[in-house]
């Protein structure tokens, strides 16, 4: 499971040319799944998320979580996380979770992430235009095969 976090002032997502979701100050999260990924993933990229300590303290130190900035999340499925480049020019998407499942774990991640954070979210499969104001910018990548 991968994901990239970025730190905004505001985020929307778009979907047949109308607003599907926004949120002011939070995070943008977009979201990948691989065959072999499971709730274990899950929990460990929630808790990263909701513990990363990326925004400003009164100094203007990162030292708060998103939890301490009461701040909300975008999470944007998105399957070309798992581009393969290596031959070619064009991109190949084997590695992407198949649809059916991904939706399952894409549900999931929202859940728990809801549970701790007020969670906003595109449509699964749906062509989406995301649009954000990037806060920094402060952009981190997390991959859950990475612990």
């Amino acid at each position: 499971m991968k994901v990239v976090i970025q730190r905004v002032l505001k985020s929307s997502v778009e979907i047949n040319n109308k607003m599907y979701n926004s949120i002011d100050n939070g995070l943008l999260v977009l979201v990948g799944f691989t065959n072999d990924d499971t709730s274990n993933d899950i929990d460990y990229i929630v808790k990263k998320i909701v513990n990363l300590r990326i925004f400003d303290d009164e100094d203007g130190i990162m030292n708060k979580s998103i939890i301490d900035t009461f701040g909300s999340i975008l999470s944007i499925s998105q399957f070309t996380l798992y581009a393969d480049t290596k031959k070619g020019n064009r991109p190949s998407y084997i590695k992407a979770l198949n649809g059916n499942i991904a939706t399952k774990l894409y549900d999931e991640f929202n859940k728990k992430l809801n549970d701790f954070v007020p969670t906003k979210t595109g449509i699964f499969g749906a062509d989406m235009k995301v649009n954000l104001i990037n806060d920094g910018p402060v952009t981190i990548i997390i991959d859950s095969k990475n612990k």
